[in-house]
């Protein structure tokens, strides 16, 4: 029998960790994206209020607000793999105590996923870039897309399974646990080839926590992750009701959303590639600038025949906006602890943005009584996020030193 090379030997580690960042990128959505819906299955079910039901969307939001900084010094004390590891094992166990079926588990299980998806939000970013450092941008947008990819999948047969299986909504939200559990398994490998966080920045000066914090881009580059967020959550909150409003039916509304999302896919795989390849960003900027504020002028405008491409480039901007800024936390950074720091702050207040956005929207819709204003307020986002985007995508690094 031939005795592999050591570079075999090196190709099959390498694959089997890129098949364990896909299969923990497959869960950092699909269990929140499984959620929207069955929640009327839920309320029902649970005899819970519409305020309650409510927070299941948003519990999670806030645990990447509250949790988010904290995951780099944890990283730094037990490592990033084995840190990856425990984090799926607590996603694992919140998926399975959120479907017991009681209102007080539901919450404490949701809370407990929120927690668990925020490890892999802000660790995976720093883990590519000190994994492949000259592969960023393609590994970037393989866990991207495998993470967007899995959420569409979810939203689409969550329902089927809690209205047409004996299941129900337990079902529908605990199903995805064993996904979880198999990405846990692909990932145990790694624990022992793990490197610690701390020795690899071990010789890294003191200050450079404070540096990234005491420069402007690390600040635009948070502007940047809040205002896609906040565009995106929210527009995944309301446009069906908006596009309702202008005659598109029911059903016909539910298609529109799921249309936007998958016009996500491509674009979201192709932009982290591009970036990489860029030392200068700025023109992605402008380019799904232009997506955003023709998608929302349409919109405004209207016209229920053209809706199909209003979504579309809605899809497109927030794909390539999502991309992008994944991309700065490795572009801007000189190591992966400062990739995991930046992403860390970024996400930790880009999520804070996403829970209020939906929240803010409806109620500037309840006292216009018009999706006019709510609307005219995703174009100026849009023009803000072309702003901090223009001052992010610079060639230039959140950390002072010229390490």
């Amino acid at each position: 029998m031939r005795l592999q090379t050591k570079e075999e030997k090196n190709k099959k580690t390498a694959l089997l960790l890129v098949i364990g960042i896909i299969f923990i990128a497959t869960t950092l959505r699909s269990p929140l994206t499984s959620v929207g819906p069955i929640i009327s299955h839920i309320r029902d079910g649970l005899a819970i209020s519409n305020i309650l039901a409510g927070f299941i969307t948003t519990i999670p939001l806030l645990a990447f607000a509250i949790f988010s900084p904290v995951v780099p010094k944890i990283a730094r004390r037990f490592g990033i793999e084995l840190t990856l590891f425990f984090s799926i094992i607590l996603l694992a166990a919140g998926i399975i105590i959120r479907s017991l079926g009681t209102a007080p588990l539901l919450f404490i299980g949701t809370a407990l996923i929120g927690i668990a998806i925020s490890f892999g939000n802000v660790l995976l970013p720093g883990l590519i870039k000190l994994k492949f450092p000259l592969r960023i941008g393609l590994l970037t947008a393989t866990y991207t897309v495998s993470m967007n990819l899995s959420a569409s999948i979810a939203a689409g047969i969550s329902y089927p399974i809690a209205d047409n299986t004996t299941y129900g909504w337990q079902g529908a939200l605990g199903c995805w646990a064993i996904l979880t559990i198999v990405a846990a398994l692909i990932w145990l490998p790694q624990i022992n080839k793990q490197k610690r966080m701390s020795e690899q920045v071990a010789a890294s000066p003191s200050n450079k926590s404070k540096s990234l914090l005491s420069n402007p881009l690390t600040w635009t580059i948070t502007l940047c992750m809040g205002l896609q967020s906040l565009i995106f959550y929210t527009t995944a909150a309301w446009i069906p009701e908006i596009v309702q409003s202008q005659g598109v039916s029911a059903d016909k509304s539910g298609w529109m959303l799921s249309l936007l999302q998958f016009a996500q896919l491509p674009i979201t795989f192709l932009t982290p590639i591009i970036a990489g390849r860029m030392k200068d960003q700025r023109i992605l900027v402008g380019i799904f600038t232009i997506f955003y504020i023709i998608g929302f002028l349409g919109l405004l405008y209207g016209n229920t025949a053209f809706t199909f491409l209003w979504m579309i480039l809605i899809g497109l901007a927030g794909g390539a906006s999502f991309g992008l800024v994944m991309m700065f936390f490795s572009l801007r950074t000189r190591t992966p602890m400062e990739a995991a720091d930046l992403s860390g702050t970024a996400q930790s207040i880009g999520y804070l943005f996403a829970a209020i956005g939906p929240v803010f929207f409806g109620f500037l819709h309840d006292a216009t009584a018009s999706w006019t204003m709510p609307i005219i307020l995703f174009i100026v986002l849009a023009i803000l996020l072309f702003a901090s985007g223009m001052h992010a995508g610079r060639d230039r690094f959140v950390s002072t030193s010229d390490e």
